[in-house]
């Protein structure tokens, strides 16, 4: 796996189709079935500093500034995202300092600065996790906190065969590879990593787990067509997973 590689194809992709055909998640959701509203994982953030990586089309910034954050910035690899956010944001009243890096490199982040980072479906995205979560445990302050989610790894692993649930790939498996979304050309590069892959990278960059997330929300899938296909997977096995760390 060449990380320029990978960067190159992802960024392109979120330049050129990006959101018209995986569409956004954002803030108040944290993925299919799971919101802060239920979970309640920031709290109150009036006059926090915060932090989102794969900041996307900037709703969730924009969530974070209408609940009073003092200091709004972003960081994601496609320049065309950046561009959405900023519109965005200016046409809400808010500003953010936006950044266009990669996650795993160094692009002027400050350090033991934020109160807050967040990451909302785009953690996973990573080349180099234990990398990544370093340098997020350096912009945060001592006691700062983490928050992400990504898609549950049980989740790529499970298809519908016969109206029954069956594995198809092994969940150990952590190889890269590419995937072409339905309904569109183009390519990303992905990788499955297993829970436990999350959970020591964060105790390597000096994080404490404080809460994990993988429960299905009841609420908020009676609101869906109990025959859809993704809301039956939903109601047998996790389809993502959130994470609250705290740094040591």
């Amino acid at each position: 796996m060449n990380k320029h590689s990978v960067y190159e194809t992802n960024s392109f992709y979120w330049d050129t189709k990006g959101n018209d055909f995986l569409g956004a998640i954002v803030l108040p959701f944290y993925g299919a079935f799971v919101s802060e509203e239920k979970c309640q994982l920031f709290g109150d953030v009036s006059g926090k500093k915060m932090l989102e990586i794969g900041c996307g089309n900037g709703q969730s910034l924009q969530y974070q500034g209408n609940r009073k954050a003092s200091e709004l910035w972003g960081m994601d690899i496609s320049e065309k995202q950046i561009e959405k956010a900023t519109q965005h944001l200016t046409s809400c009243g808010l500003s953010a300092k936006l950044i266009c890096s990669p996650m795993e490199e160094e692009c002027g982040i400050p350090v033991d600065y934020f109160d807050f980072v967040y990451s909302i479906y785009a953690i996973g995205w990573t080349t180099d996790l234990e990398d990544t979560f370093c340098r997020i445990a350096s912009y945060l302050k001592k006691d700062g906190i983490f928050i992400f989610s990504w898609s549950h790894p049980i989740h790529k692993c499970v298809v519908e065969e016969n109206n029954r649930f069956v594995f198809n790939k092994c969940y150990f498996d952590e190889s890269w590879y590419s995937v072409s979304p339905d309904f569109c050309q183009g390519a990303l590069t992905l990788s499955d990593r297993k829970l436990s892959t999350y959970i020591n990278a964060l105790a390597k960059a000096g994080f404490v787990i404080e809460q994990m997330i993988e429960e299905t929300d009841n609420e908020i899938i009676q609101l869906h067509d109990e025959n859809n296909d993704f809301v039956k997977r939903a109601k047998m096995f996790p389809v993502t997973f959130v994470i609250k760390a705290r740094k040591l």
